[in-house]
């Protein structure tokens, strides 16, 4: 069995005296682990490291065989972050959601694209990257069946003034339809609809509320697993 596509590295383990095992993020492959001889040596380290794009082959003697890359570097991105902080949060925030929430070998296309967008964003230092985060986060719960209903109000049908989100359904509530029931609704900032700019505080509003179907609906779909503790690094981030 064996394959070639480029594909975004998301994490790296050792495994044995000098290898280490990758898990990669493709568009014709999914989430796809393999293991790279060499791989915690000197030469293959710097190559390796969470962010990068990678030409990829894997081969292996059966289709549900681990297997082994061979890679080569395409796009090396933490290096153009380090003096970042909140740009190394975000770029550790999008690998490690990616990780956690991607059925091996499901593929997802348009995600993969949408995540290219967004760390190529971040690299740059562009003040628009946490915004296409946010609708990132939107894209992610989406494409893992927990998408958000944010174009009428689940009470009344109505369209306008769309204030809040049901923290059990997902979906919009407006100002009329919340009534008494408003203190314990989430807040939809008009960021999570689509607005193109958004202040700082209001990001960090649109990241509670997407921060709430991940944890309660996305996290507890998976068992156990705790959510990365990269997206909460970034969120302080934020506030800070």
């Amino acid at each position: 069995m064996e394959w070639r596509e480029e594909g975004l590295l998301l994490t790296v383990r050792p495994h044995g005296e000098s290898a280490a095992i990758i898990e990669v993020f493709t568009p014709g492959h999914g989430r796809h682990a393999g293991v790279v001889r060499g791989g915690a040596g000197r030469k293959m380290s710097p190559i390796l490291q969470p962010g990068a794009q990678l030409d990829l082959t894997w081969r292996a003697r059966l289709e549900e065989h681990l297997g082994a890359f061979t890679v080569e570097p395409v796009h090396a991105r933490a290096a153009g972050v380090l003096g970042d902080r909140m740009g190394l949060a975000g770029l550790g925030a999008v690998t490690a959601l990616l990780a956690f929430s991607l059925p091996e070998r499901a593929t997802y296309p348009g995600l993969y694209s949408r995540s290219i967008t967004v760390l190529d964003l971040i690299e740059e230092g562009s003040d628009h990257w946490p915004l296409a985060y946010l609708r990132w986060e939107l894209a992610l719960l989406d494409d893992m069946g927990f998408g958000l209903d944010l174009t009428t109000c689940a009470a009344t049908g109505a369209t306008a003034d769309l204030a809040y989100v049901s923290p059990r359904t997902g979906r919009a509530v407006s100002v009329a339809g919340a009534g008494a029931w408003a203190p314990k609704l989430l807040p939809l900032p008009p960021c999570l609809m689509g607005e193109p700019t958004a202040d700082r505080a209001e990001l960090v509003q649109g990241l509670e509320t997407t921060g709430h179907f991940l944890e309660h609906q996305l996290r507890a779909s998976l068992g156990e697993k705790p959510l990365p503790a990269a997206r909460s690094r970034l969120l302080r981030a934020l506030i800070r």
